[in-house]
């Protein structure tokens, strides 16, 4: 877990420093980071996943079945929803920015779950102890956080929390999972996180409003595959 409790810490603390940053940003500037943050989020994100060597069926499935999974469980709602809760809390109920700040932690938080370095250093530190894969993710989370908490709000900071509990989550289930994860399957995962990247980024230059939250389950539909294919025995 020591990996995952140093990404959180660089979450929170390239956060902060984004949000003093905000008070000299005029809306114009904050408009043009955004969208320069967006175009860098889409080509991470294709990188990602025209690198990994994925099986094109596979991918396309994962998506399909995956978001339908996602739309029924609404999940990208209850983010938004868990945002503004937790804004509330921090507010004592004063109202006012609720939902520029649950935009600001969904997208954050989804950016900083869905990509291969949060899948495969979460994979590597539950299996063999090396967290050098997710001290890497934390140093680039970290400066990501401060440009998008000086373009988007508080709401970053707390991105730390479904950070924690999903690598978290992923680190102590890499045991279990250890028989499911060939090379095939790490790619085919990575590869369906690099294109939610591009959705995400998408998103950010405000070209449509696609609910990738919604698309979150696609990621592990690839050990679902490789489960049943040795079920199967092929």
């Amino acid at each position: 877990m020591l990996g995952t409790l140093v990404n959180a810490l660089a979450i929170i603390a390239g956060g902060l420093i984004g949000l003093l940053f905000r008070k000299g940003i005029g809306p114009r500037y904050e408009e043009s980071i955004r969208m320069a943050l967006g175009l860098a989020v889409a080509l991470v994100g294709a990188k990602g996943a025209i690198l990994a060597e994925s099986e094109l069926l596979v991918l396309i499935f994962s998506l399909v079945i995956g978001t339908i999974i996602g739309e029924w469980l609404d999940i990208e709602g209850r983010l938004e929803h868990f945002g503004q809760w937790l804004q509330q809390r921090m507010s004592r109920g004063q109202s006012g920015g609720n939902a520029s700040f649950g935009r600001a932690f969904v997208s954050a938080t989804l950016l900083f779950c869905v990509g291969s370095m949060a899948i495969v250093g979460s994979l590597e530190s539950g299996l063999s102890g090396n967290h050098q894969t997710l001290f890497a993710k934390a140093s680039l989370d970290g400066l990501i956080s401060v440009v998008f908490a000086s373009a988007q709000g508080p709401g970053v900071l707390l991105s730390a929390v479904p950070v924690l509990f999903y690598q978290g989550s992923i680190t102590m289930a890499a045991t279990l999972l250890k028989p499911l994860l060939t090379a095939a399957t790490v790619a085919n995962m990575s590869a369906v996180g690099g294109l939610l990247i591009v959705v995400i980024g998408i998103n950010l230059l405000g070209i449509t409003k696609i609910r990738v939250g919604n698309m979150l389950p696609a990621i592990f539909l690839p050990l679902a595959y490789q489960l049943l294919r040795q079920i199967a025995g092929f």
